[in-house]
């Protein structure tokens, strides 16, 4: 991974806004009905000359494919594995919960429609899951990835997504009679093995690769918000030995890894607190650690960084750009989150600035406007420029 010895450097987490069109296909996919190919092609690659086009106007260093082609960030491997099936239902969040009022006041805003992603009634796991030996949607996602980025000025690095193999299985659960996974954890253990060949794909393509591991930190309030926290955090340890597992074969400086508790504005009153994940999540063979710190829930968390100190080949990607409101943040707010960052791990040159999490996590479900969404990475880059001059003078 890129680093800098003269000025902070910019990226962002992964999902940006698609285009309309692009969403409707994408969900229309999804539900088995029929999409012409070349149409859906053709707007994937108009979807990609935009967002890589926005990144680039907006100043940041290491940037992506938006995840363009992917109706949801964890759900799009139901496409590229077999084993999927049926319709599974997974648990409402502490915050549906608790808050009966905020409940009612998202159903309002959401609605009911067909054109809607699948988020929480994803497939289950039925039988043993193989990943296509093909490995035919990774790599036409890398062709369109690099048809997009030529005849363009090139970033300083280019980065792919990837679902980690506990956000799959958190996602898309184990079904009860599943003849091959008598337990979670074999479950866990065999989509490791299987994704690592799309991991592997993506670095070998010359991407660095991040991890989507929103489960690390999120699902304390959804599969585990009845237990106790430790029964959560031996979790936390199977799906830190899973990553590990799928990534035997690639150099940690060539993996970051993203941890979040989950992209939606809610009250995440029951969210647990990064210090009791730090030293787990430290256990990880990667090379950066991106977590949302620009939000009002956890924005006081940096300083956790001070009493769990980052492991010395780390780095820290802090999300200082909350992606739930439309609030615009000020670039001298980026720049006291970066600063802040800085102080806390004590090493200007291991801070890369980033979000919080996604734009478009799933198709359908964007909770901020596309042109402020682009306005807050400008303000990122335009933050990131204001830290520089106070820590380089």
């Amino acid at each position: 991974m890129k680093t800098s010895r003269d000025r902070i450097i910019t990226t962002h987490t992964g999902s940006l806004p698609r285009t309309l069109e692009l969403s409707k296909l994408l969900v229309m996919r999804e539900q088995g009905k029929p999409v012409d190919t070349a149409a859906f092609d053709s707007e994937v690659a108009r979807c990609l000359d935009g967002v890589i086009a926005a990144q680039l106007d907006a100043g940041l260093d290491s940037i992506n494919n938006g995840e363009a082609p992917r109706v949801g960030f964890s759900t799009y491997v139901t496409e590229r594995m077999t084993g999927f099936g049926g319709e599974g239902r997974r648990k409402p969040t502490l915050d549906i919960q608790r808050f009966p009022g905020y409940a009612e006041h998202m159903a309002r805003q959401i609605g009911v429609s067909d054109d809607l992603a699948k988020v929480w009634n994803t497939p289950l796991a039925q039988r043993a899951v193989q990943y296509d030996p093909t490995l035919a949607g990774v790599k036409a996602e890398l062709a369109s990835f690099d048809a997009a980025l030529a005849n363009r000025p090139q970033p300083l690095e280019t980065f792919m997504t990837a679902a980690s193999p506990g956000v799959v299985t958190t996602t898309m659960l184990r079904a009860e009679n599943n003849p091959d996974y008598p337990t979670d954890r074999d479950y866990v253990l065999a989509v490791a093995r299987e994704m690592k060949q799309e991991y592997e794909a993506i670095v070998a393509a010359g991407h660095v690769l991040q991890l989507d591991a929103p489960d690390l930190a999120m699902e304390r309030v959804i599969m585990f918000g009845d237990d106790d926290l430790g029964t959560f955090l031996e979790r936390v340890e199977l799906h830190i030995e899973a990553i590990n597992l799928a990534l035997e074969n690639i150099p940690a400086d060539k993996v970051r890894l993203h941890v979040c508790w989950g992209n939606w504005q809610g009250p995440h009153q029951d969210d647990v607190p990064v210090a009791e994940l730090l030293p787990i999540l430290y256990r990880a063979k990667v090379g950066a650690l991106s977590i949302p710190l620009g939000n009002p829930r956890h924005e006081h968390e940096t300083v956790s960084f001070k009493t769990h100190p980052l492991p010395d080949h780390m780095l820290l990607m802090p999300g200082v750009i909350d992606v739930t409101t439309n609030y615009l943040e000020h670039p001298e707010v980026v720049a006291n989150r970066i600063c802040a960052s800085v102080a806390a791990i004590g090493d200007r040159e291991r801070v890369v600035a980033g979000t919080d999490c996604g734009f478009g996590t799933f198709a359908s479900y964007e909770f901020v406007a596309q042109d402020v969404a682009w306005a807050k990475l400008k303000a990122l880059s335009e933050g990131a420029a204001i830290a520089t001059r106070r820590l380089w003078g």
